[in-house]
């Protein structure tokens, strides 16, 4: 019987996959995401690039935006796969979307040539601003 693949190696090809999917005209930077759900589902997203740039949508977002409106609300953990030479990790409002909604989750961050680095959220956006700063 062969080996399953680690949790990591299912979620990187699934962001592989998604990567294939980006819509990326301006530029031309491919991205892939894998979100893990607690109860072992996964969701995944890829860039949707707009002509006007703010309106451009990460892959970590869709999938987490994907996963949050179909009722999930704890996650394990997300891979990010981008181009080139070195390893995507997730941009400044990823990070603080993925906190606010993940919490301090392990996030594997990969290249399509096999370069792979695992770290956390909280490494990642160190005194993340959350609910607690609200009260909350």
């Amino acid at each position: 019987m062969p080996n399953e693949p680690s949790r990591e190696d299912r979620l990187i090809g699934l962001a592989t996959e998604a990567r294939k999917k980006a819509i990326a005209p301006y530029s031309n930077f491919h991205v892939g995401a894998a979100l893990l759900t607690t109860d072992g589902l996964t969701f995944s997203g890829c860039n949707v690039e707009n002509a006007s740039y703010s309106l451009t949508m990460c892959a970590e977002r869709v999938a987490l935006l994907k996963a949050l409106s179909e009722g999930h609300r704890n996650f394990e953990m997300v891979c990010v796969v981008g181009q080139g030479e070195r390893i995507t990790t997730p941009c400044g409002p990823c990070r603080q979307l993925l906190w606010e909604f993940c919490g301090n989750i392990p996030v594997v961050m990969a290249t399509v040539d096999g370069k792979r680095a695992t770290t956390t959220l909280g490494t990642l956006l160190p005194n993340a601003f959350d609910s607690s700063f609200l009260g909350k």
